[in-house]
């Protein structure tokens, strides 16, 4: 998700194996152009020390929530201390808005496809839809709620 207006940036689906999240979010991370940083929001389970190294090493700036419950944060003072991150951490919270619109709307609660290529192509294009009601809402919001 972009941070601006909410729109769904990419998405990407991969077998579900405990690290799935995470690694979808590198491979999204190495798909963006250019080479100039970018920050990568996310919660709490992206708070280790493998995935923090990684986006940092993709020029990624991870503004990841802190997990400090029993155990020491990946994320330091270096990222914390800047205004964005807060910006990020409020932020990022959107991104379940696009989840229980495709869980709810967008048919992705109980799949009726199986495999990666099928369900892939559902969540693909439940992300398309998603987009186009968002840019009429958003459209519908700038014009002064005239339609």
């Amino acid at each position: 998700m972009e941070n601006r207006n909410g729109l769904v940036a990419d998405a990407e689906v991969l077998q579900a194996n405990g690290t799935a999240e995470r690694d979808a979010a590198l491979v999204m991370i190495e798909k963006v152009p250019g080479d100039q940083t970018i920050t990568v929001g996310a919660d709490k389970a992206y708070d280790t020390k493998d995935f923090v190294a990684e986006t940092r090493n993709m020029h990624a700036t991870p503004h990841v929530a802190q997990n400090n419950k029993g155990r020491q944060s990946a994320i330091d003072g270096r990222t914390t201390r800047h205004a964005g991150y807060s910006i990020s951490q409020l932020k990022r919270k959107r991104v379940e808005e696009i989840f229980g619109w495709m869980k709810t709307v967008g048919g992705m609660r109980k799949l009726r496809h199986r495999g990666i290529q099928l369900v892939g192509w559902m969540c693909t294009f439940a992300a398309a839809a998603y987009n186009l009601i968002r840019i009429r809402n958003l459209a519908t919001a700038n014009a002064g709620g005239k339609a």
